[in-house]
């Protein structure tokens, strides 16, 4: 079937001056970070922007060509120096869809440590800004909080100078119904099924197959539109018609099948029993204690930074839609903890008519969104 977009386009950032920077993890893993430097700005004068996708998606989320994307806008901005990341949860690589049992805590020990210092290797001690979407920015407070990332330059604690997170931090909340697909879906799907992932093209799989089936009887229960991507995605993730975004905050170009499974591909499922695990805790935690590849990292995230929270003094501004059904009132949380072991380090941003990815894909998030984080970015 025909892409109307080609996948994978710089199209979205035809006037950039773009470079691929691989890099290889502590546990053997192949990354990337792609450079997108404005022509107009210098290769080594100020402020840094790394922006870090979230789980099935990848840093094609960012540079998006039917409307102004978040690399552009920065670009456009004052910020002329934009990397994005591609880590293990990327649907740029086969990692999701091979038989692994990768866990947020592999991310935030092995991928975003090693991200940075190949940054560094870059950038020197300019400021570095993160701005992070879902389990991209659950996995970098991970990060963040257990002490992961080098603090060998001037940065407050970190080597980071600021933060946004959008949707969803170290506390990740969902509705019941996700709750109750977190807690049963895996073993239901593994064992029962025969699926080890998930994927929103399981509607263009062989007739009869399981994946068409499973993609047909949830197309069955979303009425809301006619992209099977759409449904798809809302069962893997949230609970709503639909789940991830609001229908008329995307370009037309956007929601249409192929595009859709594109910008949001496969995921395996073993992710999701780590973030079941965090929400029945109420916190970001390791999934397993004993594992001893991550001895060094807490149990606890969270209670390991309120422990000592001037350890770690990057300011951080929430972001969320008033409507998002993937990660509810996560960052509102997130933020009223946070401001009361450190009152006026951190910010919050409810996004009127906004869900949870519509914020960074969405056809006015250059108006609506982009503003507010250039606004906290310039302050720090």
């Amino acid at each position: 079937m025909g892409h109307s977009i080609p996948r994978f386009t710089l199209d979205g950032v035809s006037g950039a001056t773009v470079s691929v920077h691989p890099f290889t993890t502590e546990d053997d893993l192949g990354l990337t970070l792609t450079r997108f430097l404005d022509p107009g700005a210098g290769a080594s004068e100020g402020d840094v922007v790394l922006l870090v996708h979230g789980l099935t998606s990848s840093s094609d989320m960012f540079i998006m060509p039917e409307h102004t994307n978040l690399v552009r806008f920065l670009h456009g901005n004052g910020f002329g120096d934009v990397w994005a990341l591609d880590f293990r949860m990327s649907n740029r690589f086969p990692y999701n869809v091979e038989t692994r049992r990768h866990t947020l805590d592999d991310i935030a020990h092995f991928d975003h440590p090693a991200a940075l210092r190949e940054l560094r290797r870059h950038v020197g001690a300019r400021r570095i800004h993160v701005i992070a979407h879902c389990l991209g920015s659950v996995s970098f407070h991970m990060s963040l909080f257990g002490g992961a990332l080098d603090t060998d330059d001037d940065g407050p604690g970190s080597g980071v100078a600021s933060l946004v997170a959008n949707s969803v931090g170290p506390i990740p909340r969902v509705h019941p119904w996700a709750r109750l697909k977190l807690r049963l879906g895996p073993a239901l799907l593994e064992h029962a099924v025969g699926l080890s992932c998930l994927d929103p093209r399981f509607a263009d799989a062989p007739p009869l197959s399981r994946r068409r089936l499973l993609a047909g009887a949830i197309s069955l229960a979303h009425p809301e539109c006619r992209e099977p991507a759409c449904h798809m995605q809302s069962f893997m993730w949230g609970s709503g018609r639909p789940a991830m975004y609001r229908h008329g905050n995307l370009h037309p170009e956007t929601h249409v099948h192929e595009r859709l499974a594109d910008l949001n591909g496969a995921s395996g499922l073993h992710y999701y029993r780590h973030v079941a695990a965090m929400v029945t805790a109420g916190r970001v935690v390791r999934h397993d204690p004993g594992d001893p590849r991550h001895a060094g990292l807490p149990g606890d995230y969270l209670a390991h930074h309120l422990a000592n929270p001037g350890r770690v003094t990057t300011p951080i501004l929430f972001l969320t839609g008033d409507h998002n059904d993937v990660f509810t009132d996560s960052n509102i949380v997130a933020h009223r903890i946070l401001e009361r072991a450190a009152p006026g380090r951190h910010e919050l941003e409810i996004l009127p008519g906004y869900g949870h990815i519509d914020p960074m894909i969405g056809k006015n998030a250059h108006v609506d969104v982009f503003p507010r984080i250039l606004d906290f970015l310039k302050r720090h």
